[in-house]
């Protein structure tokens, strides 16, 4: 039952991928980070031809950013397996999970539930496919309320590239911790939030993007 869940998943994936890159696969590979961990990722960001306007305008309006692991979400992952304490048997709320990566290493860092919360059905889907990928169980759900009355711990990684999501660190804050990755805002600095570090990477397959998104900071909320 679970390779078939995975085929019927990977098929909805590829189909909606070859809407806008009709000559692209995914294909599972391990991150450069966290080898241990493996993803459904694009096998070849550019096929041979030039893509056609039409095309490039479709990624544009619509990017399957499910289909990479961005800089952000490969640090925090990155984090969460070497520091197992900050989610050793509590609940934990992955909010906009893309390709799942911080909510599958939140699972193997023995995580005693947790969640995938975003509202983009592709999303969801990537972070169930790779979940069986890694034999790890994330709840799906599209419904953060909900999500946030169970959380001992939110996590996100680059939800910020749209503004408008900064409102949504201070509801993070419902749950007694929250670790906070980015690398598209430089002058973050959110009210009840310290700064851990900051750690170099690129996003996976890279996309070749300037080396200001290649810093990421990690901040937390916490008692």
């Amino acid at each position: 039952m679970t390779s078939d869940t995975k085929r019927v998943g990977l098929n909805a994936l590829h189909e909606r991928l070859h809407r806008v890159l009709p000559n692209v696969q995914l294909t599972c590979q391990q991150l450069p980070q966290t080898p241990a961990l493996k993803l459904w990722l694009l096998d070849e960001l550019f096929p041979e031809q030039a893509l056609e306007p039409g095309i490039v305008n479709a990624i544009m309006e619509e990017p399957p950013y499910w289909s990479f692991c961005w800089a952000s979400g490969q640090v925090l992952a990155e984090f969460l397996i070497n520091n197992p304490q900050w989610v050793k048997d509590r609940c934990v709320v992955d909010v906009g999970p893309g390709s799942g990566v911080v909510a599958i290493a939140a699972a193997q860092a023995g995580a005693r539930k947790v969640i995938a919360c975003d509202l983009d059905e592709d999303a969801l889907t990537a972070t169930a496919v790779n979940a069986l990928e890694n034999e790890v169980e994330i709840i799906l759900s599209q419904n953060l309320d909900e999500a946030l009355q169970e959380a001992d711990l939110v996590t996100a990684a680059d939800i910020l590239y749209d503004r408008e999501n900064l409102s949504l660190l201070t509801r993070f804050q419902q749950a007694e911790r929250v670790l906070l990755a980015d690398s598209r805002v430089p002058d973050l600095n959110p009210p009840g939030y310290q700064l851990l570090g900051e750690w170099q990477s690129c996003t996976w397959p890279d996309l070749g993007e300037s080396s200001e998104y290649n810093g990421v900071r990690l901040f937390a909320a916490q008692p």
